[in-house]
């Protein structure tokens, strides 16, 4: 159902057979097990296969779409980590969404710590799919690779990089993972 799903929307596009096949699985189980994860344990779900592998909304695919969409703008940047971690202008005026994104990304170990406490995976996943869909409204909203202030788009791609590696560690915490590309 994945691959089908992937193969319609043209997610598969550019990869080969084997790399498809993969991120197919992946997005697959990912589905399955988010759509689980994400409801609080106490409270009881009925499962939809369709509506678990929507590549929109609160489910699995959404989120590692979104991983896989910073991963290419990071690519596509032609940086690596390294180099976008490295000194920042701390002169620049942050739009209230990148302030946002910011804070949203310093609330993880705290809800990490929150989920673990009360054996709720569902506060990590609720968490990430805010998480993204906050970057994803973010991403619409101002350009990145486009943007002529240097500072400025070095800033964003270091916000996205470290958006994209929250989103990683998260599902991780779920069992979930995430395809560099897609």
């Amino acid at each position: 159902e994945a691959h089908q799903m992937s193969k319609e929307l043209g997610k598969l596009d550019g990869c080969s057979e084997q790399e498809a096949m993969e991120v197919s699985k992946m997005v697959g189980l990912g589905a399955l097990k988010y759509f689980i994860l994400k409801v609080d344990p106490k409270k009881t779900m009925l499962f939809d296969p369709k509506e678990s592998i929507d590549f929109n909304g609160n489910t699995g695919p959404f989120i590692q779409y979104t991983h896989a969409r910073i991963k290419s703008l990071l690519r596509r940047a032609e940086v690596d980590n390294v180099e976008v971690c490295g000194a920042l202008d701390m002169n620049i005026n942050l739009t209230d969404k990148e302030v946002a994104l910011i804070s949203h990304i310093a609330d993880f170990p705290a809800v990490a710590a929150e989920a673990a406490n009360q054996f709720s995976p569902a506060l990590v996943a609720n968490y990430i799919y805010d998480l993204v869909k906050e970057y994803n409204q973010f991403y619409h909203d101002y350009s990145i690779l486009k943007e002529e202030n240097q500072s400025i788009k070095k800033m964003r791609l270091v916000l996205s990089a470290q958006v994209a590696r929250v989103v990683k560690s998260g599902m991780e915490l779920l069992g979930i993972g995430v395809p560099e590309r897609m």
